[in-house]
């Protein structure tokens, strides 16, 4: 399979500046654009720690680790697609070779001064370069995300990062075991949910596989973004989708949307989580992560927020029980039960995976939200599955009808008789 472009939904981004896509590098600007650092409780756990010791690998098109806002954060990296620089740091792809250096910076970006250029959610934590060809490169594209998922658990990351999606429920069973040993080495892998304005109306693979942290995304007010996210019962928490900032290969800035965005922002905030509570193994992390968002929707968890808003300060500082078991699912369980089932069914198809954001793209046009409220059916729903299910219930009604009403003539012959 071939990836296309990068992270999980396809960007919904609108660019800082058409003729170079670079902003002016104000630090009012772009410092003052970061919202989510103050809204989400950021700039209040750095009192505790900026994740230092903490390695996050980032698994897209590459890191431009020369950027200003990202001298020093790369520690390392490598090449998967066959088309990139040795140690990953030379941007990939013809489609959206940005998106890596985007997603970095909102993870651990440094800034190019003390009040300038973009910083990212845990600016002392160090960076894996990972570069992947989005629907290009020398090898298959699932792959390539196995072999990299692999590199990154033997070369320190602590968390994996993925702003990317294949687009459907499924994955190759290479990630099977790719992931496996992620999490079986005590890593966080942590999916972007995908753009309803990508065309990813529902979370698809890795956000659909057990034990992944997945990320949905949300706007300025915190409100589900309606075409900045999507939809699933595997969400895990939401972070800010819209009106992000990130930094671009060649020193500019960027504003951009997607939960390729809010992914890294979530990753940021997990890697701040082991460095305050280094004691803890990924599943409690992870647990932490969920347990201390702040609860969204009519209920909780949804298919909408997962457990709610991200809160970086609770996260860090508040007391959390310890669990036993992963609270986004076992991927070792669900491989012992359904792989030998799908072995004789067909075999699971080669789609290219979409990215989850992009500086360059405007977005489609707008699924209409529902105005039944978030957690009804959708109006495709209805039409995919309320409607063939009618009928079924019809039928089922009327064969019913006819069955009673055969039985009372019989009994009125017999009573006749």
């Amino acid at each position: 399979m071939k990836l296309r472009g990068g992270v999980a939904a396809v960007a919904l981004a609108v660019v800082a500046s058409i003729l170079g896509g670079a902003l002016p590098a104000q630090a009012d600007y772009i410092r003052d654009g970061e919202y989510w650092l103050d809204q989400y409780g950021i700039t209040e756990a750095w009192e505790t720690t900026r994740g230092a010791g903490v390695t996050i690998a980032i698994i897209d098109t590459g890191i431009d680790s020369t950027h200003p806002d990202l001298r020093g954060a790369v520690s390392g990296g490598a090449d998967f697609s066959g088309i990139g620089s040795s140690n990953g740091q030379t941007p990939v792809g013809t489609s959206d070779p940005n998106h890596g250096t985007m997603v970095a910076s909102l993870a651990a970006g440094r800034g190019s001064a003390v009040d300038t250029g973009v910083i990212g959610v845990a600016p002392a934590a160090k960076l894996l370069s990972l570069s992947i060809g989005f629907g290009e490169g020398t090898t298959d594209s699932d792959d390539q995300v196995a072999e990299a998922v692999v590199w990154a658990v033997d070369h320190g990351a602590d968390i994996i990062n993925m702003s990317l999606t294949r687009n459907t429920l499924s994955w190759p069973e290479s990630w099977d075991k790719a992931f496996l040993y992620a999490m079986d080495n005590d890593v966080v892998v942590i999916a972007a949910a995908g753009n309803r304005g990508s065309g990813t109306s529902t979370v698809g693979a890795p956000a659909t596989m057990p034990g992944v942290l997945t990320v949905a995304g949300v706007d300025v007010n915190g409100k589900a973004s309606l075409d900045a996210s999507a939809q699933g019962i595997t969400i895990g928490v939401s972070a800010p989708s819209e009106e992000l900032l990130g930094s671009v290969p060649g020193g500019g800035t960027v504003g951009w949307s997607g939960t390729s965005g809010a992914t890294p922002i979530v990753a940021g905030v997990v890697a701040l989580v082991m460095a305050a509570h280094p004691e803890l193994d990924a599943v409690n992390v992870i647990n932490r992560v969920i347990a201390t968002a702040t609860p969204a929707g009519t209920q909780v968890p949804n298919a909408i927020y997962g457990y709610g808003l991200l809160d970086a300060a609770a996260a860090v500082s508040d007391t959390v029980e310890s669990v036993d078991e992963n609270p986004m699912g076992d991927l070792a369980d669900w491989v012992r039960l359904y792989r030998r089932a799908q072995a004789t069914a067909t075999p699971t198809p080669t789609v290219p995976a979409i990215p989850t954001s992009s500086a360059v793209a405007a977005p489609p046009a707008a699924t209409p939200r529902n105005p039944m409220g978030e957690l009804y059916p959708t109006l495709t729903e209805l039409r995919t599955v309320g409607l063939p299910l009618g009928i079924v219930l019809v039928f089922a009604l009327v064969f019913g009808v006819s069955v009673l009403f055969a039985i009372r003539q019989v009994r009125t012959v017999r009573r006749r008789g």
